[in-house]
């Protein structure tokens, strides 16, 4: 039903370990192999490719479903349907910033201080030049292919890069002028493909349990026996998502009590738990929540 496709590169080892927890394994020959498959009657054909080109090859309709950033959304203007952000890794956890920075005694100190002719180098040329015109900026943009903090001031005088925290900028004798746009990873749909009811269920579903393996990681389950005399000092410390459920036992003179927390910190929850009174205590790992 769905033609998926699934971005190379940097965001690949942890894309298909998020498909991988949301039992929606990708199937390849290699690790070189632009096929794949899933086992899912949702999905019939795979293909991964770089981030950059996946925009336009949905907007096209050459696919129904991907992964990309909003950068390269922004930068390729494509028109597709967004399903959400995927806080997936570290590299998709935090939104990086696409900014124009000039070096650090640069006179400029806002983007309408850049003189006409002014060259300025950035992977996202389209982004920029808008960007540009905008603020009435007659300048000269140059595509860069990799290594854009080296190219100033030698090359040119400016550049418009990806950044999370300015550190590298700051490194490389750079500071930042403007920002030009805020990027997180997202789950993306084809508009046409989104309209037909029976993709945009599937696509729906791809999406939960997508988002249930991310929301389940660092969770786990804990399980205890309490008595009736020990339960509230027992509440007192677990935490939970809600509230822990309570179920009384045969006899009502002891409570099944469970509760999702989180993973960081278990190691001194439990004993604390043990020392209120509980026992039987299980932590159980969760590979899906699901509202």
């Amino acid at each position: 039903m769905l033609s998926l496709v699934l971005p190379k590169g940097s965001l690949e080892k942890a894309t298909m370990e998020l498909f991988d927890a949301a039992d929606l394994t990708v199937r390849r020959s290699s690790d070189r192999d632009y096929r794949a498959s899933i086992d899912d009657p949702r999905i019939d054909r795979v293909r991964v490719l770089r981030p950059q080109e996946i925009p336009t090859y949905i907007e096209q309709g050459l696919f129904d479903l991907g992964i990309t950033g909003r950068d390269w959304i922004t930068e390729t203007d494509s028109d597709v349907v967004s399903l959400g952000q995927l806080q997936y890794s570290k590299a998709t956890s935090n939104p990086v910033r696409v900014v124009m920075a000039v070096p650090k005694d640069a006179p400029w100190q806002k983007v309408s201080d850049l003189p006409e002719g002014v060259r300025i180098s950035t992977e996202f040329p389209s982004l920029t030049q808008r960007f540009l015109e905008k603020h009435g900026v007659k300048a000269t943009v140059v595509p860069s292919y990799g290594a854009t903090e080296a190219k100033v001031p030698d090359i040119v005088d400016a550049i418009v890069d990806l950044t999370e925290t300015g550190s590298s900028l700051r490194k490389n004798g750079l500071r930042i002028l403007d920002t030009l746009l805020t990027s997180y990873t997202e789950l993306v749909a084809n508009r046409q493909s989104y309209e037909d009811e029976a993709k945009r269920a599937a696509m729906e579903d791809i999406a939960l349990l997508l988002q249930g393996a991310i929301r389940a990681r660092g969770n786990v389950l804990l399980k205890l026996n309490v008595s009736a005399a020990d339960l509230q000092a027992v509440l007192d410390i677990m935490p939970a998502m809600s509230s822990p459920t309570v179920t009384s036992l045969a006899g009502g003179e002891a409570h099944a009590v469970e509760s999702v927390v989180a993973k960081k910190g278990v190691n001194t929850l439990i004993p604390a738990l043990k020392a209120a009174g509980a026992r039987d205590i299980l932590e159980i790992p969760i590979s899906k929540i699901v509202d």
